[in-house]
């Protein structure tokens, strides 16, 4: 896979290079609500722009069906022209029409162009060859930087990589190095906290490192499917009972599993009118679920990760979103911070409890790929990066 930093050298003057991001930022009534990954784009488009090339940005944004202004990426171009203060051309086309070209070719060196939302069109979603031909038209390099996009076979992540001389951005080459050091080479004791909501999701994952794996802490779904399984009451909790078969099969004669002992219950998760701890073993109160670790687990999770050398946590340990259930999350998270083992913190809501506690600078590294660094750490092959691997294009403009 070739780096970018095989790029800058050869490098000129008013280059055009096409950027792959993941600018798939969060909204909320036409505001942006984390610009962790714009932020996390700006040391890749800033070597290129330091160099004087004339970037085009593209990304997706969130689920279009045809075209939908609510989704229009002018949002996204005016949020990372106040980063970058520099200004940001956004277009309102997608992929490259004769005036977007146009628009495109009056850039000065060390400018920058924002296409429309790549979904828009339905050939990014195809792999579709034509569509990657017309993105990559007016540009002379290829660079990809959308480690989040990466699980996905889209034309501006496959297609396209096979149309220029396609290069992985600085992004993508960091999350690589972490995440293939906890997959292939992790430190011992290697203890991974598994929360969230989706069970299924990281039951793949836990059983590909499972080898390697000193111990398991488990939070959130995972932690009420399988006290649920063993007999266990666990009141209007949210499991995934077929997952607990598989949880057994797949990760009972491997390393240390480590359950809540106790958990704070409610009667909603948004807007609780009853708060209760409970120890496990006991019924909670009618109509109330499992909505966060309490004291005595917490406690017992700090023991049991106080010898780790590596820990990958990937999911909260509760509804951290509504205070009354942030308190397991945000002690462990604040006991992560100040561990000296190297922390690795996949993408989703675990990445989102650590920017929201204030912790993401104080471990080794926070992903920007949820389901990407999933399918990565689970030994999948991401289509973004083989494409990368395989990428043999030439600038045939």
């Amino acid at each position: 896979m070739r780096s970018i930093q095989q790029l800058y050298p050869v490098l000129n003057q008013g280059d055009p290079v096409f950027l792959r991001a993941d600018l798939n930022v969060p909204m909320h009534e036409g505001s942006i609500t984390d610009h962790n990954r714009i932020d996390a784009l700006i040391p890749t488009l800033d070597g290129l722009l330091q160099r004087g090339a004339r970037v085009v940005v593209a990304t997706h944004l969130g689920r279009p069906r045809g075209r939908d202004p609510d989704l229009s990426t002018a949002i996204v171009a005016r949020a990372l022209e106040q980063r970058i203060q520099a200004p940001v051309m956004h277009v309102g086309e997608v992929p490259f029409a004769p005036d977007s070209s146009e628009a495109f070719s009056s850039i000065p060196s060390g400018g920058v162009l924002m296409l429309e939302n790549l979904r828009f069109d339905p050939g990014e979603k195809d792999n579709d060859l034509d569509f990657a031909t017309a993105l990559l038209e007016p540009v002379q390099y290829y660079v990809n930087d959308a480690f989040g996009c990466c699980h996905r076979a889209h034309a501006s992540i496959v297609a396209a990589a096979s149309l220029r001389p396609a290069f992985a951005g600085l992004l993508i080459e960091r999350e690589v190095e972490f995440l293939a050091r906890l997959r292939d080479h992790p430190a011992r004791p290697f203890w991974v906290i598994a929360g969230g909501a989706k069970v299924r999701d990281k039951i793949g994952v836990l059983a590909h490192l499972s080898n390697r794996l000193d111990g398991i802490i488990f939070g959130g779904g995972l932690a009420n499917t399988i006290l649920e399984g063993q007999g266990i009451p666990v009141g209007a909790s949210r499991t995934e009972p077929a997952a607990f078969r598989e949880v057994q099969d797949r990760l009972g004669n491997g390393p240390e599993l480590v359950l809540p002992v106790d958990f704070i219950a409610g009667d909603d998760p948004n807007s609780p009118s009853t708060i209760s701890r409970v120890c496990v073993g006991d019924h909670p109160p009618k109509g109330s679920m499992f909505l966060d670790i309490g004291p005595d687990s917490i406690d017992l999770f700090r023991h049991k990760l106080s010898a780790a050398a590596t820990i990958f946590w990937n999911g909260p340990l509760g509804v951290f979103e509504t205070k009354a259930f942030a308190g397991g999350t945000e002690a462990i998270a604040r006991m992560l911070a100040q561990h000296s083992a190297e922390v690795v913190i996949g993408g989703g809501d675990s990445a989102a409890a650590a920017r929201s506690l204030g912790i993401a600078d104080d471990v080794a590294h926070v992903s920007t790929g949820g389901g990407a660094a999933l399918e990565f750490l689970e030994g999948r092959t991401l289509p973004g990066l083989e494409a990368l691997e395989h990428s043999t294009g030439t600038d045939s403009r």
